[in-house]
Parts: structure tokens; sequence; C-alpha cells
């Protein structure tokens, strides 16, 4: 990316603007640090570096103090053995005081990834799939399960993310599709995204390389959570009535299925340190709604403190958000008396941040609340919607061509900004009562207005049912939008561009 460019292409749904990228892209402050590789990926490697070089960015010959980014390689099928995964070892083996983003380019030849899909794809179709089908190298013996449940969600592709994700002992991996010479690249990352790079121009794909590389170091994680003192009083905390609901809710959406497995970091792979390394395990999901009586957001725990099934919440799982910190590290969170008290789910600042630029409403108790009532994040799709109920708000363009991770600052920022604009947020009396936006490779956010005689989340649950909101295992990879189909709904569109 020439950072100092200010004219480009992007696309914002159904409407088109122009724009750069994202305007907090920082250099690339790069190290490469070679380990297993091909032909075809030194020369890619080879390649990238001098196209980094040339387009402003900083080449290191070994990680220092400035390093923002780690590129290594490996190869598919052959497991990094964890003593020189560099991911665990960085600090200690370049004696770092910091936390550099690790990535690894994994080589796989287009016949390899074609036997690999397959093999997956019929084992997935089996019913009940074989464990046996999911043994690898490298791997637990606890480790199908996941993979199978991982494939249920996405297809063979996502049992594949998790796969090389788990031989690499990488949580970012760049997987190199060449032979002879490069084909394309899949971009792996925690949540499980994998949006594909066709390679035809070199210059363009180490282009899209630099900017996806500055996308995930150019911002911050926001899960410094500050405590707010006093807490809530427990005779307090059993007075709401939101908690109840809160419960009520999560097994509404377990039973139709809308949160997914946790995945367990130790059910893949069997390493010292890499629990501390990543989330020992990653939830899929969290919920939230505003209580007036405290006032705050109840929202769901971290599933990375303990396992947490957000399809089955019990109340010590529930947590309060007062606000955000002044500097946006992370949010403002009020313990209640004799709870547990985890930090809430990653997904907290953002939470909050939504109600930011958005108004307020008053109840027919005279209170003064937030427009949104509800807030539900999961790592799944919209396949349809009807534009008389829902209202679909895209995001900024740059997020569609260079989406962002969970728990960050930019997410939060990109949610924010969606949702400032929709008309039926800004116009309480919209009778649209639902909003949603999707965030590409990651999952959907639907939002919900109070809605006078019905609990926290019924209308979201309904519309489901209804057929309202159409939600869908598929989580598009990047560009998307809806079309109106026979006058009465919208329905997906992925790789809408121009």
């Amino acid at each position: 990316m020439n950072l100092s460019e200010t004219s480009g292409r992007v696309l914002v749904a159904a409407e088109r603007t122009a724009g750069p990228g994202h305007a907090w892209w920082k250099p690339l402050r790069l190290a490469y640090v070679p380990g297993e590789s091909t032909p075809a990926a030194e020369s890619l490697v080879a390649g990238f570096l001098d196209h980094l070089r040339r387009t402003g960015h900083q080449v290191e010959d070994r990680p220092g103090p400035s390093t923002n980014v780690i590129l290594t390689t490996a190869r598919f099928g052959q497991p990094v053995p964890w003593r020189q995964a560099l991911m665990l070892s960085h600090r200690r083996r370049f004696h770092l005081h910091h936390m550099p983003t690790v990535i690894t380019l994994v080589s796989i030849t287009p016949s390899e990834l074609e036997r690999i899909l397959d093999r997956l794809g019929a084992a997935l179709a089996k019913e009940p799939p074989d464990p046996a089908d999911f043994s690898f190298p490298g791997l637990t013996e606890r480790a199908p399960r996941v993979l199978i449940e991982q494939g249920r969600r996405g297809g063979p592709i996502l049992s594949l993310v998790r796969l090389v994700q788990s031989q690499a002992i990488c949580i970012r991996v760049i997987l190199l599709v060449a032979d002879d010479r490069p084909r394309a690249a899949y971009h792996f990352d925690l949540v499980g995204a994998h949006p594909r790079i066709a390679f035809a121009d070199p210059a363009e794909f180490y282009e899209d390389m630099a900017r996806r590389m500055a996308t995930a170091t150019s911002t911050r994680e926001v899960t410094q959570h500050e405590v707010q003192a006093p807490p809530l009083a427990a005779d307090a905390w059993r007075q709401l009535t939101t908690p109840e609901a809160m419960i009520r809710a999560s097994l509404e959406f377990g039973r139709r299925s809308f949160f997914t497995e946790m995945v367990r970091v130790a059910d893949l792979v069997n390493v010292p340190g890499l629990a501390e390394a990543v989330s020992s395990q990653y939830s899929e999901g969290c919920f939230a709604t505003w209580d007036p009586d405290v006032p705050a957001l109840v929202t769901t725990i971290t599933g990375s403190a303990r396992p947490v099934d957000k399809g089955r919440i019990q109340e010590d799982e529930l947590a309060l958000i007062a606000g955000v910190r002044t500097e946006g590290l992370g949010a403002v969170v009020r313990h209640v008396e004799g709870h547990s008290n985890i930090a809430p789910s990653s997904e907290a600042v953002e939470m909050v941040r939504m109600d930011a630029l958005l108004p307020r409403v008053r109840l027919p108790d005279g209170r003064l609340v937030p427009v949104l009532r509800s807030k539900l994040h999961g790592h799944r799709g919209v396949a349809a919607y009807d534009p008389d109920r829902v209202e679909f708000v895209p995001l900024d363009g740059a997020y569609y061509a260079y989406p962002v991770s969970c728990s960050t600052e930019a997410q939060a920022e990109a949610i924010e900004r969606a949702f400032a604009r929709a008309q039926s947020l800004n116009r309480p009396e919209d009778p649209r009562t639902l909003a949603f936006t999707v965030l590409p490779g990651h999952g959907v956010v639907v939002t919900e207005k109070w809605v006078e005689g019905k609990a926290p989340f019924q209308a979201i649950w309904e519309a489901m049912d209804s057929g309202v909101l159409v939600v869908s295992k598929e989580i598009p990879q990047g560009w998307l939008d809806y079309r109106l189909d026979g006058g009465t709904r919208m329905v997906l569109e992925e790789g809408a561009r121009d």
C-alpha cells in the first residue's frame, strides 16, 4: 500500500463511494524468519519483501523493538514442532518485550488442496461422521470432534482452517496455493475467516497481502476493562428483570442453534504455553440488553476465562457494562456483589459504543434509554430479510475489502459507524424494529428496538421463526449486498462490486 495515496474504489453494499481503504493503517515493520518452504513460496516472499520496500514499508533483517509483523513459512501437512513455533517462541528467541503479529505462509499445491477438501467434504457427509476420518498428524485425539463441528458450521473449508492453524501452531495463516507458480491465497484468522485472493497480477497480489497485514497490525484489542465502584448490591441484582430475560433469550437462541460450540485450543493441540498465546477457548458470540434500573447493559461473560455455553447461559455468567474507558482501551464494568464477576465478552466495547451516536427514547414510565434495547452478535450470516420489518446497515467500504478481527477497536468503530447511519434507529418512529450488519469473515450483529409487550430479544427470535430474518451458517468472506427478490424480501448477493 502506498501510504500517500488518497484515492481508490471501495464498495458500501448497495451504495458505492470512493476511498483508499482504512484511514488508520500504519506502515509495516516486517521481519522475515523463514521456516519450511517451497521454491514457489520462496519466490513469492522475495517479491513481496521487495514490494514492501518500494511502497513505504520497512523490512527488517531480524525481529527487533520496532517490529510489528513476523512472517514465517511452513508446508501443508508437516506439523511445526512446538519449540520452533514463532507464535510461542518469538519473544524469547529474539529478546522482544512486545508482541508482534506472527503470520505463517503455508504452502499447498492445487492437487493437495483439492484432495484435502474432497476428503473433508466426504467425511462431513457421513451420518454420523467417523472421527477416524479427521485424524491428522500433530493434532490431539480430541481434535476430530472440533473439526467435525467446525465443518458443520462452515463446510470443509472451515475444517481446513482449523487443521492448518493447528499444524502451523499459528492463528494468522496465509495458505498459499502454488505449484510451479502461485495460484491463489486464503487468509485465515481467529474466528475462521478464509477470503480467497487469486494470483493474477503480482503487484496487486503483494499489495493485497500488505493491506491485510496492516489491517491486522494497525488496530488494538479493547479488552482492558476497568471496574467501576461500588458493586451492585446482591439485593438490587435480584430485583432486576433483565437477568431472567437474558437466560430465557439464551435458551431461545440455543433452541434455534444460533450459537455454535466454542473452539478450545487444548482440544486441537497439546502445546505448552499455547493457552497463554491465545485464549484457551474462544466463544461463538455474545448478546446484551439494556436495563434502565441500573442503568447499564447486561451482557454475557467472555468464554476465554472458562467454558460458557451461550445457548444455556447461567445467571453467574452475566456481567454489567456501564460505559467505555475514556482512552478506549476497554469497557467500564460494574461488578455484582456475590458473583464471580468474570469479564464480559470481548465484544463488550462494540456493544456499548453502538449507542454513542444514536438517539435516546422515553419509555412509557418516562425514563430515558438508548433507542437500542438488545444486541446479538454471532458467527452466522443473514441470507435474506423483509425490508418492511428489518433494516440492513452496511459497514464502511474498506471493511468489506479488508475485514477486521474480533475484540478490536477497529471492529467496534466499524459497527458504531454503521448503526449510526441506520434510518430506523435515527427515526425511532420508523416501524422497522430490527437492524443488522454483516461482518465479512466473522458474523452478524442484530439489534432490536424497544417493542411494547415483548421481552428482550423476542422480536429477534420471532423474526427468525417467521422468515422476516433468515439466519444462515454461511458467512460472506468479502463484498456483499442484498437485492430485492420477487418484490417481497431482500436476498444475499455475495461479491457485489463494481
